[in-house]
């Protein structure tokens, strides 16, 4: 049997419903609350911290965990510098110490399929082994789409969002070296270094990202599950900084049409709202680059007089062959598109490097340092990126699922948490958080960079000047002629809304009304 055939025809699978027709599911989301405060926020910058952080956190667990994803390996141990333990060891554990403790897990049905790392999870013949791990997977209702969300819940006290599921080839370092022994999927395969980050929030933040997950299990299988009555209090680690305290946060939802259901598309409308907002820098990260309705607005701002600076890090790799096409395409076309609008030089689109694996051999000489020889490697190696995060100024801060390509903005389901500072603290975070993620780039300490930013009031200029080693940011080689137009077939492989031939038809609203008379 295919794993095509397992999702479709094993019984023994829980799947999605066909999405019903909710009345309270409109565009303003009125149904959840998707606006509070965290109490505690930490930024976990790639998948390390996120691991170790969400494995003690689950440790703590007393009544309920939610994990919601695109993909799920119960198989990969979540700290391989500490121990062997693997997330399946860890939750099986949990489950057998605490009969009060339930625990369901909501995965896109064909994630495992297009990860290819996951298929074993689809048959669930090693997990779970405990009644009270509930394991779903959940069919988009939209044709296209996929589920994309990246949450994990704890009792509504604390709570995970970001661009990390939990899954095999997720995990590795700062440091981000070419060979690492521990950065191996479970079946023993090494893999590129990746950055990627993830946040960690206590208070109405955490129980919102609950209510978020619970919503989802609620459309994907019909069952119903209220939010604790009284949460159990969450101790944060003493040796966990705390980035943020008591600061705004919103929750921005992207689900796409389907006949029976009008969409949501709070994820485009906050990446145009957080471009328009930025004064001095707009600072992204994106493992895609393509779309061309973020560029245009990107754009624009590169076209006034006294617009933000703009530094975009992406990754440069494709894997595959349609995804070399239409994402490496029309992500050199959008970097065209945005070369040709920077009239004052005030853009930036990188990738970064870190050395390549020393070779045995004759040394070759510095090029930092005049009359030094350091040992010669192979090329550089790029680091990809995972990550999808904007940064406006120090004001506004969004982490999440969405990337910045079409089918993020309508056709798959997207969750993304929006910080916006009220003081100077927060402001200073913020600032921090952007000074570390660079100076993890560039190899330096954040004190270094923040300081030649503090000298030269220009970002640009700080990253030029201690972008000078082996481990740095490289700009996109994209030459400014040729089209800056989507390539053929982005439609089809990269579509910004689901196909649904009912509403191309006219009778959308007709068949709405006849299922769930208003």
């Amino acid at each position: 049997m295919t794993a095509i055939e397992t999702v479709f025809n094993n019984t023994s699978l829980p799947q999605a419903k066909s999405q019903r027709p909710d009345g309270r599911e409109k565009q303003n989301n009125s149904a959840l609350r998707l606006d509070g405060k965290a109490e505690k926020a930490a930024f976990l910058i790639n998948g390390n911290r996120y691991f170790a952080e969400v494995s003690r956190a689950l440790r703590q667990a007393r009544r309920t965990i939610w994990i919601v994803g695109w993909d799920f390996n119960p198989d990969i141990p979540l700290e391989p510098e500490k121990s062997d333990e693997t997330l399946a060891d860890l939750l099986h554990g949990l489950a057998a110490a605490n009969p009060e403790l339930e625990m369901r897990i909501l995965i896109w049905a064909l994630g495992p399929v297009y990860s290819e790392k996951s298929l074993q999870v689809l048959r669930k013949k090693t997990f779970p082994r405990n009644a009270r791990i509930d394991l779903r997977f959940d069919l988009q209702g939209a044709v296209r789409g996929s589920h994309h969300q990246k949450l994990v819940c704890i009792d509504d006290a604390v709570a995970f969002i970001g661009g990390i599921d939990l899954t095999s080839r997720r995990w590795d370092t700062k440091r981000h070296r070419a060979r690492d022994r521990l950065r191996r999927d479970p079946e023993g395969v090494s893999y590129d270094p990746l950055h990627d980050v993830q946040a960690m929030v206590t208070g109405d933040a955490a129980r919102m990202i609950g209510d978020i997950a619970r919503r989802r299990w609620e459309t994907a299988t019909g069952e119903k599950h209220p939010a604790l009555a009284e949460r159990p209090p969450f101790t944060w680690p003493d040796d966990l900084a705390v980035s943020l305290r008591e600061i705004p946060v919103g929750f921005v939802l992207t689900e796409p049409s389907t006949t029976l259901r009008a969409g949501v598309s709070d994820g485009i409308a906050s990446t145009l709202d957080i471009i328009s907002r930025a004064r001095r820098l707009l600072y992204i990260e994106a493992q895609y680059l393509a779309s061309f309705r973020v560029a245009d607005a990107i754009a624009a701002r590169l076209q006034e007089e006294n617009g933000p600076e703009v530094v975009i890090i992406c990754t440069r790799s494709s894997h595959g062959l349609i995804e070399k096409i239409i994402m490496g395409g029309n992500r050199d076309r959008v970097i065209r598109l945005l070369k040709r609008a920077d009239r004052a030089n005030r853009l930036r689109v990188y990738f970064p490097v870190v050395p390549g694996p020393i070779v045995p051999g004759p040394v070759v000489p510095d090029p930092t340092v005049p009359g030094q020889t350091v040992p010669a490697t192979v090329d550089e190696v790029e680091v990809l990126i995972h990550s999808k995060l904007m940064i406006a100024d120090d004001e506004l801060v969004r982490i999440g699922s969405s990337n910045l390509n079409n089918r993020s903005e309508g056709v798959d389901s997207e969750c993304d948490i929006l910080f916006q500072p009220e003081t100077d603290e927060h402001r200073r975070a913020v600032a921090e958080l952007r000074n570390r993620l660079l100076a993890e780039y560039l190899g330096t300490a954040t004190e270094s960079l923040a300081a030649a930013y503090a000298q030269s009031g220009s970002v640009i200029e700080a990253i030029d000047a201690l972008n000078v080693g082996a481990q740095g940011l490289r700009e996109f080689a994209v030459e400014l002629t040729g089209s800056i137009s989507p390539v053929r077939g982005t439609g089809l492989f990269d579509p910004a809304r689901p196909f649904l031939p009912l509403r191309r038809l006219g009778l959308g609203a007709l068949v709405r009304l006849l299922v769930h008379p208003a």
